[in-house]
């Protein structure tokens, strides 16, 4: 099988390499994302795979199937930028069904004691030798009150790390976990007594924009907000202006809305990684890819 594999970056390629051969697969690198633009790249090709910043509209969908396209498979466990309803019947499209819910967890942990304890700051200083602790100081996490949006597993992996931490927890899914101990609440409650809110829910039309000026308003002046989920989740203008105004204490996002466009304004203002925490070369047995449907 011939695979065109788009937005390609130098770490993806020793990964699907190693297992391309075993699979009988034949795989074109791309470093291009897949677009309109850009889909006639997939003509003479069986399969395509695609990332989260890979555009399969449908209009590129029924491209993709026009040149003979048989598949998409998406590694990544979000599929909110596939047109499903324009694949049906056409394209099979596969996911990997999920992430190491440690991994993504953790990282959201790592984020959020770096940007309390200014951390990535201290860093820089001490390579020049300046040992000073003027404007690095943070606070105890021990006693605060965590608001995680989101109840899966990285949810749920998040929430037991914040209790090792001594936190109080608040929950809010729209469908709650089962005899998980979490104590939910609903959005305004959550919004109004967290000093903390994490966000680990997928994008859809409900959760787009779930962040935005008017949530901004009913939370706590000084709160921080994680995002290691989706970036159209946060309305980046709002944040923003939260941010300028003092009103947001900090915002800390693995994830950006409109990616790969940058609001360098807002880029000044906040506490952005690269999203690699998730990512792993390729499926495996224990993280197979699963047909959407």
């Amino acid at each position: 099988m011939k695979v065109a594999f788009f937005d390609t970056k130098p770490y993806d390629m020793p990964g699907f390499d190693h297992y391309a051969a075993d699979a009988g697969l034949e795989i074109k690198y791309f470093e291009t994302r897949l677009n309109e633009d850009t889909v006639s790249l997939a003509a003479g090709y069986d399969a395509v795979c695609v990332f989260v910043n890979d555009t399969v509209n449908a209009n590129v969908a029924e491209k993709l199937y026009q040149l003979g396209v048989k598949v998409i498979a998406l590694r990544c466990a979000g599929f909110n930028n596939v047109d499903l309803r324009a694949c049906q019947g056409k394209l099979p499209v596969y996911r990997v069904p999920a992430y190491s819910p440690y991994a993504v967890a953790e990282h959201a942990m790592a984020l959020l004691l770096t940007i309390n304890r200014r951390t990535h700051k201290a860093y820089i200083r001490t390579r020049d030798f300046n040992f000073s602790l003027q404007g690095l100081a943070g606070f105890d996490l021990h006693g605060k009150t965590v608001g995680i949006i989101g109840t899966g597993k990285i949810g749920r992996v998040f929430a037991d790390i914040c209790r090792g931490f001594g936190m109080h927890i608040l929950a809010y899914d729209k469908f709650p976990a089962e005899n998980s101990g979490l104590r939910y609440v609903d959005l305004p409650e959550l919004f109004a007594k967290s000093d903390i809110i994490s966000l680990h829910c997928p994008l859809t039309e409900e959760t787009r924009h779930l962040i935005d000026a008017k949530s901004i308003a009913q939370m706590k002046k000084g709160v921080t907000i994680l995002n290691t989920s989706r970036g159209e989740v946060a309305d980046n203008p709002a944040l923003k202006r939260a941010l300028l105004a003092g009103t947001l204490r900090a915002a800390v996002l693995d994830v950006w809305e409109n990616e790969p466009e940058i609001d360098r304004e807002l880029l000044a203002q906040v506490f952005r990684t690269t999203s690699w925490c998730g990512s792993s070369p390729c499926p495996t047995s224990s993280s197979p890819l699963t047909r959407h449907f």
